[in-house]
């Protein structure tokens, strides 16, 4: 594989990410959901106006992992107030790792997972949290793998069907 690079994601960029974020949410949850679930989801939840919302909070980053300048996974991260449940000031949750379905088993996540880490330890958190689908057998063996334990479960509203995701954690202090 050529060499794989993490780069922070800009305003400049969100053509990228909307494509990025469409793409490996569709196939990583397509065949678990109605297509018009998942037509609705991407279409609110990768809006243009959403990810400049996003892109624009000091308390939420994005990172592209990048291969010969092609996009081929990236990172969302959130801090404070901008964490989707805890909103906890020495936390740091990642929302999001996501990969092309192409390059699962070629250990992108992994290297987005350590930027993540290394932006937790930088950032002083005393833990890093997670939300992930039950259904997602995959993402929680690979959190189950860095170290990460499941502490709680919550409810994510994939358009009109209600599903739980566990909550996992890893204490870096």
């Amino acid at each position: 594989m050529d060499i794989l690079n993490i780069r922070k994601v800009t305003l400049n960029d969100i053509d990228q990410l909307q494509k990025i974020g469409k793409q490996t949410f569709y196939e990583t949850f397509s065949a678990g959901n109605t297509e018009e679930n998942m037509i609705n989801y991407l279409n609110e939840g990768f809006s243009i106006e959403k990810l400049t919302t996003e892109l624009s909070d000091k308390n939420t980053e994005f990172y592209f992992a990048t291969l010969d300048n092609n996009v081929i996974g990236y990172l969302k991260l959130n801090f404070g107030q901008s964490q989707t449940e805890l909103q906890d000031d020495k936390a740091l949750e990642i929302e999001r790792i996501y990969v092309l379905k192409e390059f699962h088993e070629k250990k992108v996540g992994q290297v987005l997972y350590e930027k993540a880490i290394e932006i937790a330890k930088e950032k002083n958190a005393d833990y890093v949290w997670l939300g992930v689908w039950e259904e997602n057998p995959r993402a929680i063996s690979f959190y189950k793998k860095n170290g990460f334990v499941e502490f709680d479960k919550h409810i994510f509203k994939l358009g009109n069907d209600e599903q739980t995701d566990i909550m996992m954690k890893l204490k870096l202090k």
